[in-house]
């Protein structure tokens, strides 16, 4: 048993609190793992509000980490001590159906146990002041040291910068799959972006990349234009410097509707107007944002009669294991950005500040 510090959550709505943590050995098919790295996400933060109908509490959060292999359990052979790791909150296992099937990269073999907080033998390798606390997402990266399923982690390039390349288990291959692989974005496209975010600025790479000749970002906060730009934006707007609705602002900009549009916020309303903003007979609107337990989305069905597709995409579509570590090797061989998304570097400690500066869109 190693003990360690780790951010826990012991409810909803309260601070997270560094407290010393003690962490199981790995049983069979299972990795520990010491964590370098770890970034904030907004997924965190909407767990840690109670707003997630599959919170469970006390909890350590985290799902962006990097980090080295400690040990391994019982008939793990895709990874060993000393191996450089992401954890990954979208397993592969590659025998389910999913994992066979060429269109999807959900994985299902660990899902129910993954949702309810523990491994897939039921039970939970983290206590604390003699309580079980539960997993979150397969990864619970908020800890010095975590334990995941051998499924649920992908080898990468040693050389790789730990601070950085954590932000590839979740936001970045996120929005940058969403454009390449969901939307896949053709040349000379126009793209709309909802949401300035992480995520956002990743979509806004994958439209360029893809070679979109003009890319929309579309945020209430101006401050987050000059970035957008720097990543590919070709220009900003803001829905309150208009008294139309956003969608009819962007089909008048773009005579007749976007061919890609993007909503990476979770709000319901923002996807409708995404999926209006598209254009008529080809428009296709791809949801990445994660919307509060119970809400659903509407629009005219003639919007979808006249040709327009809504999309939705978890991680990208990538498949995890066996697209991670190309990513890694994307970014070292500088055909995607990764540093340019790090704004702040922060002690451990200082996690709730982290989460500060994320919620007042610093």
């Amino acid at each position: 048993v190693i003990k360690c510090k780790a951010a826990v959550a012991w409810e909803a709505g309260k601070p997270l609190s560094i407290e010393e943590v003690e962490v199981a050995p790995p049983k069979a098919h299972e990795v520990r793992i010491k964590i370098v790295a770890t970034a904030v996400c907004h997924t965190d933060a909407y767990t840690l509000s109670g707003a997630d109908p599959e919170g469970c509490f006390p909890v350590i959060l985290g799902h962006e980490g990097a980090g080295i292999v400690e040990s391994v359990g019982e008939g793990v052979t895709k990874v060993k001590k000393g191996d450089t790791v992401i954890p990954l909150y979208i397993p592969q296992c590659g025998e389910c159906k999913f994992c066979k099937n060429p269109k999807t990269n959900l994985c299902q073999k660990i899902r129910i146990t993954q949702g309810k907080g523990v491994m897939p033998d039921g039970t939970s390798r983290f206590t604390c002041k003699g309580k079980q606390i539960y997993h979150f997402m397969g990864t619970s990266t908020f800890s010095e040291y975590t334990v995941v399923a051998d499924i649920s982690v992908a080898k990468i390039d040693a050389a790789a910068p730990l601070d950085k390349v954590c932000l590839l288990g979740c936001g970045i291959s996120t929005g940058y799959g969403a454009a390449v692989n969901t939307a896949k974005v053709e040349p000379g496209s126009t793209c709309a972006v909802f949401g300035l975010g992480g995520v956002g600025l990743a979509v806004i790479m994958g439209c360029k990349i893809a070679g979109a000749s003009r890319i929309i970002g579309i945020d209430i906060n101006k401050d987050k234009y000059a970035k957008a730009k720097e990543f590919g934006a070709t220009e900003c707007i803001s829905p309150q410097d208009s008294k139309k609705p956003i969608q009819e602002v962007l089909v008048e900009m773009t005579d007749g509707g976007v061919d890609y549009s993007f909503e990476c916020i979770g709000n319901v309303g923002v996807m409708r107007a995404a999926l209006e903003a598209c254009h008529k007979g080809w428009g296709i609107s791809v949801i990445v944002g994660v919307a509060a337990a119970g809400q659903e989305i509407s629009t005219r069905p003639f919007q979808l009669v006249t040709g327009r597709t809504w999309k939705g995409t978890a991680f990208g579509g990538w498949k995890s294991v066996d697209n991670v570590p190309k990513l890694v090797t994307e970014y070292m061989s500088k055909k995607i950005k990764v540093d340019e998304f790090v704004t702040h570097m922060l002690p451990f400690d200082k996690i709730n500040e982290a989460f500060e500066l994320m919620h007042s869109g610093k």
